[in-house]
């Protein structure tokens, strides 16, 4: 069985990911190219985090007539649907990159709270200039998408002594508590960080919205890991730093030269990096080893998003 893998050589694939299964017949792909034969019976495709619409471009300029399957390294895939056939099934990566960017939220709200952008600013500009800072100690935390990554997010304020966390998701439960995201509008007034841990969607486009921004109050820090579109940057924009706000995903992304959050000196930023560590790679090797294995046997992989058509 063809696969093609985001790997530099072949023998960084071997050293990663150990023995292949018998009957896999493994070849890489990258930012740039993809193999020169084997288009015509690569029957699963894997593609690189940042650059898959790239190697997905260079991969579909020839027919694919075995292909079945793609396989993301990212946990969205709304990026890709317009570029791969009906007919080819997706699976994302959920899961490889909850460590990385349920630190990086974390690692967000410190910064902005303990104002450790502004001090890399006086660094650079020689100036010693200690503020008296807030705290996520004693904070009352709402987390908006209580997937994967929003219980990993849970898991790390663990140490932090927030006051108490607070659970949204698409589909409440009970255990642990999760209320519903229709139940946001009576939530986010009593919160003091929100964390946005939802996909991009349809359904989730500017669920921060103005509305929703007038009911947090004073001082409210958001901070947002999912998706840019999650948030009306326009109406963050508009609250002039009533709400504070930490940002790894923006709306536009990249964020053009000019645009006003640039220089909004109420905004915490970093650049699409959650996943964007040295925990993604052994995360990343241990579900392509584990499709791998399904593959050969025939059994269902893991991480559907869409089932070929």
């Amino acid at each position: 069985m063809k696969v093609w893998a985001p790997y530099a050589s072949l023998d960084e694939a071997l050293t990663r990911l150990g023995p292949l299964p018998a009957g896999i017949d493994l070849d890489v792909v990258g930012d740039d190219h993809v193999p020169a034969t084997g288009a015509d019976t690569v029957a699963l495709l894997a593609v690189p985090n940042y650059s898959a619409k790239q190697v997905l471009a260079l991969a579909f300029a020839r027919p694919l007539p075995g292909l079945r399957w793609v396989q993301l390294a990212s946990a969205g895939y709304e990026h890709v649907l317009d570029v791969i056939p009906d007919s080819i099934g997706i699976c994302n990566a959920a899961g490889v990159h909850d460590a990385g960017t349920s630190e990086l939220a974390v690692a967000l709200a410190l910064a902005a709270l303990r104002r450790l952008d502004t001090y890399a600013l006086d660094k650079a500009a020689g100036r010693f200039a200690p503020v008296y800072s807030d705290s996520l100690a004693d904070k009352r935390v709402l987390i908006v998408g209580y997937g994967r990554i929003g219980s990993a997010v849970e898991r790390r304020l663990a140490g932090f002594e927030v006051a108490s966390v607070t659970r949204v998701a698409r589909t409440p439960r009970s255990d642990p508590a999760v209320h519903a995201v229709a139940d946001l509008p009576e939530l986010v007034g009593a919160a003091d960080v929100i964390f946005l841990c939802l996909p991009g969607s349809p359904a989730t486009r500017h669920i921060v919205d103005a509305g929703l921004l007038a009911r947090m109050h004073d001082g409210t820090l958001l901070v947002n890991v999912g998706r840019g579109v999650l948030v009306d940057t326009a109406a963050l924009l508009a609250e002039n730093g009533r709400i504070r706000a930490a940002l790894d995903v923006t709306d536009p992304e990249p964020l053009p030269d000019g645009h006003p959050l640039w220089t909004a000196d109420f905004v915490t930023w970093a650049p699409h990096v959650g996943g964007l560590s040295r925990a993604f790679e052994p995360r990343y090797d241990a579900l392509l080893r584990a499709q791998l294995a399904r593959f050969v046997d025939a059994q269902p992989l893991l991480n559907i998003v869409r089932s070929p058509r």
